[in-house]
């Protein structure tokens, strides 16, 4: 690893002409997440870095992801015997998830806000809800799982749901311009 140059000049001179370019025709993006993260955005005050509320978005999904792996590790809450999970489980779940939802959707707005956006922090952002497109779907299983659906049944929605999250940033990288399928808004909720 040492002494190898993952990017060369070309990607470095590609840094320096980047501009953000993104189409979302989604009817839940346009009309009713968008207007509110303009909205929440306004409340962050203007010294906090966007990759810091990246990362606490990030963080809150891992959470999730422990905690209910520590309640459910075998997958069996939507089975018939379920394993008794606290409620306070499921509702700091619920609220982790939407508080992480929205500072993933108020980070970039607070970049262009304060002047700080650039490729770096798209790359953070887009690089950790990588991670999340994973971790969601293997914590939502829990809810929907082992009772009905195979294993081998997560792994494929699983994979859907990544594919969702991966095919468009193939396609920016491409074409420069990333357009969200309407399947995106479902891979995030």
């Amino acid at each position: 690893m040492i002494g190898i140059k993952y990017l060369n000049d070309a990607h470095l001179k590609g840094f320096e002409k980047y501009k953000y370019n993104c189409v979302d025709t989604s009817i839940l993006s346009v009309y009713v997440m968008h207007p509110f993260w303009n909205k929440v955005v306004l409340f962050c005050p203007r010294w906090i870095a966007p990759n810091l509320l990246t990362f606490t978005g990030f963080l809150l999904t891992v959470v999730n992801f422990f905690l209910i792996a520590y309640y459910d590790y075998d997958f069996r809450a939507a089975t018939e015997t379920p394993i008794p999970i606290p409620d306070w489980v499921w509702i700091l779940a619920a609220i982790n998830l939407f508080v992480a939802y929205t500072l993933d959707g108020i980070d970039g707005k607070q970049a262009r806000r304060t002047g700080t956006s650039g490729p770096l922090g798209e790359l953070f952002d887009h690089g950790l809800d990588s991670y999340s497109a994973v971790l969601i779907p293997i914590y939502m299983f829990t809810i929907f799982g082992a009772a009905d659906l195979p294993p081998v049944r997560m792994f494929f929605i699983t994979l859907n749901v990544f594919m969702n999250f991966y095919l468009p940033h193939v396609e920016k990288y491409l074409t420069g311009v990333m357009f969200l399928p309407w399947g995106y808004d479902f891979v995030m909720w």
